[in-house]
């Protein structure tokens, strides 16, 4: 195995068009740059990503951030050992311009092209900052995704959780949307909450009881959307819908947590402190970031974080997913279809529409 490694990591999936190189020096990892261009002024017009028109950003925007994430690394195509680009899940658009621009780099340059799947790059970005070591319980919070994954080791999931229906920032886009506040959803969620009174309206946590770790939102949304209908949307309406909105989440994801925790070590059967990685978009949240902490002391459990620039939709997450299959000459061919959905478990079932019953 060669001492240094040199990976470019595009990212394209949904509405971030992002790309990094990522040095790994023996076991030490370092990011030269991660460029990360956002497209919510194209899409908070529409309170959510219009897909044709976050392909089109990405395509208008792609080959310059090559170019800007190069001279911030201080570094040339030369010494570049590989191209890795998210090639699923996500919007079929925006993938294939990550995936031809890679392809396009891969064969030009006579590099390896290696196609990543995003949640794997979520499942690895706290590697970027922490030397965690396997296994770990991955929670994935984000506007396309909400699961538990048990990382067993590279290469290696067990998801053991997942959204039956809507993921978690969706749910948060569409309250948003619903109160007429701004895009994304969750930031705007957050601050309104943290103004309003959180008992004012009850609301339904649904699976919550059951004793499985998988999620349901849809009635929650539907639920708000049947009390925005019924009152008026004033300022004070709007802090108190927010705070008991985000006061269910956290109920539901504290609990959900807990059996996902249960659940790891039944598999896992260790008598270790389960660690316990938080990642997506909406583990930026400061609110489920300290319900969750509370877990901790019950459950013999610690929640690690990556930073907040990793927890969204990076290219830096997805060139270290490049660099350590790289390292095991885990290489795909230029013919390698995007796949909009992809799940990490090869042997998870598809969940969306099911009914999900606790043992």
């Amino acid at each position: 195995m060669q001492k240094r490694v040199r990976v470019i990591g595009i990212e394209s999936s949904c509405d971030e068009t992002s790309v990094s190189v990522v040095q790994k020096n023996g076991n030490k990892i370092d990011v030269l740059s991660n460029i990360v261009k956002s497209q919510i002024e194209i899409h908070k017009l529409y309170g959510g990503v219009v897909p044709e028109l976050a392909a089109r950003a990405h395509s208008d925007i792609i080959d310059k951030l090559i170019s800007r994430a190069l001279i911030e690394a201080k570094t040339s195509f030369k010494q570049i050992d590989a191209i890795a680009a998210t090639a699923g899940p996500g919007l079929l658009g925006g993938l294939l311009v990550g995936v031809v621009a890679g392809k396009t780099l891969a064969h030009y340059l006579k590099k390896p092209f290696i196609a990543i799947n995003h949640l794997e790059g979520h499942a690895l970005s706290i590697r970027l900052e922490q030397d965690i070591n396997y296994p770990y319980l991955l929670l994935l919070v984000s506007g396309g995704h909400t699961e538990f994954t048990i990382i067993k080791n590279f290469n290696s999931y067990k998801r053991i959780g997942t959204t039956i229906d809507d993921a978690l920032g969706e749910a948060f886009d569409k309250t948003a949307r619903l109160l007429k506040m701004g895009y994304p959803g969750g930031p705007e969620i957050e601050k309104y909450a943290a103004l309003g009174d959180e008992n004012r309206f009850q609301l339904p946590m649904p699976l919550i009881h059951e004793s499985n770790a998988h999620f349901s939102f849809s009635g929650l949304k539907s639920a708000v959307a049947n009390i925005v209908a019924k009152n008026r949307c004033t300022e004070k309406f709007k802090k108190d819908l927010a705070a008991s909105f985000q006061a269910t989440i956290n109920k539901i994801i504290f609990t959900k947590t807990q059996n996902a925790v249960r659940e790891y070590k039944r598999v896992i059967k260790s008598k270790k402190t389960v660690k316990v990685v938080v990642a997506g978009g909406v583990a930026a949240n400061k609110s489920i970031r300290r319900s969750l902490k509370a877990l901790e002391s019950i459950e013999d459990c610690q929640f690690l974080f990556p930073s907040i620039k990793y927890c969204t939709d990076n290219g830096a997450m997805i060139a270290l997913a490049g660099i350590e299959r790289f390292e095991r000459k885990k290489f795909n061919n230029l013919n390698f279809k995007p796949r909009p959905r992809w799940p990490l478990d090869k042997n998870a079932v598809f969940m969306k529409g099911k009914r999900a019953v606790g043992e």
